[in-house]
């Protein structure tokens, strides 16, 4: 049962997606909430579904995700630079993968 459980917390991570760079565009759309951002740099290890280079807030309601935003609004507002590792999943929109964590250099 624990073997099952390390192999699924693994694979989960072996297809996520990473980015480190500074924050590009930042977009809140209105008519559904979505937020969507995009990074300088490279991303790698991205799942075969986020065939677009914006990364997704998963849920822009909850309270993870509203600070997942003030990190990203602060890393754009002082030129930071920000870690992106994703959840390796598609949920928020098809083609763009959902934030897992972000880290502020």
């Amino acid at each position: 049962m624990l073997f099952v459980l390390f192999a699924s917390i693994f694979s989960s991570v072996c297809f996520a997606g990473t980015q480190t760079g500074t924050v590009k565009q930042l977009h809140k759309r209105a008519s559904d909430g979505l937020i969507y951002f995009f990074l300088s740099g490279p991303a790698t290890g991205s799942p075969t579904c986020a065939s677009s280079s914006y990364w997704l807030i998963r849920d822009e309601n909850s309270n993870i995700g509203k600070q997942q935003l003030a990190l990203l609004l602060t890393a754009k507002a002082t030129g930071g630079v920000v870690t992106i590792i994703g959840a390796g999943t598609c949920n928020r929109w098809a083609d763009g993968e959902d934030v897992n964590d972000i880290v502020l250099e």
